[in-house]
């Protein structure tokens, strides 16, 4: 596997690329440097609009958000972030973030290097997890915060979605992550050109996903940042009207809608009435 200094192969960085071009809109990378290493942002939409961060689920790269950029920076500035030490063009350094104090310390440093007093915020998944996380350590820079289908904030995994996933845990191969995802979604048809970026993900050297407890309740009931929770209705990783009775529970201001949608496809399938919901969401409740 050749390096090119990201610890990433040619290959993948070219299919990184190749679906960065497919993005409707111009982009602008962005590399920040830290303690932690240097973190790629792809950034796009006004210079002077109000700042929106994308964060991805865990397993696919700041490039997910193919289908959504297009509506979400016409008013928007969007900075899509590739995790450091996840698959994507950020570049690890001595310490990469190990724990959520450091993953939170990460995502403050990214805020700062792009001069961001505070933000919308919008996770997919894992990332919906560490939106949440972060608007719960940072309520004073979050304005507003998107979750979609996000894991482990409201309620656990399914254990028969930890079933179908621990063969392509335990031994990671393209072939393994392509009958995960066709399980999950219901046989979808995927974009090529982010599905061969997705089957190189697999061969991304040393992965290690920095892991945190769910939010207490006390911590949620105490949130007030205006909130919408978007559950995938078809996705198999957790039981979404639980989740979606916790969510009113937890947090009664947020805004929740259950949407026939896939988890892991949830970003691009059917994406209109997503970036629909999103983009009235920001509006209504932006300053």
């Amino acid at each position: 596997m050749s390096d090119n200094g990201h610890g990433a192969s040619t290959a993948f960085l070219a299919a990184y690329d190749a679906v960065l071009e497919r993005w409707p809109v111009q982009v602008e990378p962005i590399d920040l440097p830290s303690a932690y290493g240097v973190t790629r942002v792809n950034a796009c939409g006004p210079v002077d609009g109000p700042p929106l961060i994308l964060l991805n689920g865990g397993g696919t790269t700041a490039t997910i958000w193919f289908a959504n950029v297009g509506e979400l920076a016409r008013r928007h500035r969007v900075y899509a972030v590739d995790r450091i030490g996840e698959p994507g063009r950020s570049i690890r350094g001595e310490r990469p973030p190990r724990t959520v104090p450091d993953l939170l310390g990460w995502l403050d440093g990214v805020l700062d290097g792009l001069g961001i007093e505070s933000t919308a915020i919008c996770g997919h998944s894992y990332g919906g997890w560490l939106s949440l996380t972060y608007g719960l350590h940072a309520p004073g820079r979050v304005r507003q915060l998107v979750l979609l289908d996000p894991s482990h904030c409201f309620g656990g995994f399914r254990v028969n979605y930890l079933a179908h996933a621990l063969p392509a845990l335990i031994k990671p191969t393209a072939s393994r992550s392509r009958a995960f995802l066709a399980w999950e979604t219901g046989g979808l048809e995927f974009d090529p050109t982010w599905l061969r970026l997705y089957d190189l993900t697999v061969r991304f050297p040393d992965v290690k996903y920095v892991i945190g407890k769910r939010p207490k309740p006390d911590q949620l009931r105490a949130f007030t940042t205006p909130t919408l929770v978007l559950l995938a209705g078809r996705g198999r990783t957790h039981a979404h009207h639980r989740v979606a009775s916790a969510v009113r529970r937890l947090l009664p201001h947020a805004e929740t809608a259950v949407l026939p949608l896939s988890h892991h496809a949830m970003p691009w399938h059917e994406a209109a009435d997503l970036n629909t919901r999103i983009v009235g969401f920001l509006t209504r409740t932006g300053m």
